[in-house]
């Protein structure tokens, strides 16, 4: 097993936070580091698994992985609670506690990956004076270590972080939909988990996720979980996944569940 940290995550450099390019090529970059090295005997086959920002990640590293490391062999992308549909994610999100939190670390990180592409200030302008005065400090915190501060900061922004919704006022618009998930067909087994309690990423996101792959013609084992939310959707989702695993590792043809509906 081997887990990356994203560019800029606990290592000096700009940010990666919900950019699909970095943080899959980083996904795939440990891939082959643990490959490289002869004494782990790690081949080439691999599977995928990611939970929220992991799951936009491993999403997209399915997505690009026959372009970007064609000498490895992908198996199958198993995720729970993904971060698949930004443009939905901030929606949903901005107007509360966590859609603010989530906004200090993804705009930061936007602004050093696309702020060169646009005149200075284009990207910022999406913020009230109050949320630029305080995103320097949110986006330094640990959200792990460091959630009670960051909330005691973004609770008087509910609301007035924002000028507009991101998801609908462009260049934002434009760079949430290129950093979702879906722009290509994933062409292994892909396992999704959400729970239903789940009120970061919705469920309503999630199914419409699925249904996305099941048009591009994916075969999906989709898992929803009562009263499990967010936090705790990877930790629900693991029984099934790995009864999931096993069978794509045996080169069994996993479930799939498009076309049929499950509750």
């Amino acid at each position: 097993m081997v887990a990356p940290d994203y560019p800029g995550l606990g290592v000096p450099g700009d940010s990666s936070y919900l950019l699909g390019v970095p943080e899959s090529n980083s996904v795939l970059d440990a891939v082959r580091a643990a490959h490289s090295i002869r004494a782990t005997g790690v081949g080439t086959d691999f599977v995928l698994w990611g939970h929220s920002q992991g799951g936009q990640a491993v999403l997209f590293a399915a997505e690009r992985a026959a372009v970007y490391a064609p000498e490895l062999t992908l198996h199958g992308v198993a995720v729970a609670a993904p971060a698949a549909d930004l443009t939905r994610l901030m929606s949903d999100d901005i107007i509360d506690i966590s859609g603010v939190t989530i906004a200090s670390y993804a705009i930061p990180a936007y602004e050093n990956a696309y702020g060169d592409d646009y005149p200075e200030g284009t990207l910022s302008s999406i913020l009230t004076p109050a949320g630029a005065s305080a995103t320097p400090r949110m986006a330094s915190m640990c959200l792990l270590s460091e959630v009670a501060e960051i909330h005691e900061i973004a609770d008087p922004l509910v609301g007035g972080y924002v000028t507009s919704d991101p998801a609908t006022t462009e260049p934002w618009k434009t760079l949430l939909s290129e950093n979702s998930a879906g722009s290509s067909p994933i062409e292994v087994p892909v396992f999704v988990g959400q729970g239903l309690a789940d009120e970061l990423v919705r469920p309503s996101a999630t199914e419409d996720y699925v249904a996305l792959l099941c048009s591009q013609g994916a075969d999906v084992d989709f898992h929803r979980y009562r009263g499990v939310n967010h936090g705790l959707a990877a930790y629900a989702a693991l029984p099934d996944m790995l009864v999931w695993l096993a069978d794509v590792s045996a080169g069994r043809p996993p479930t799939t569940t498009c076309g049929a509906a499950r509750r």
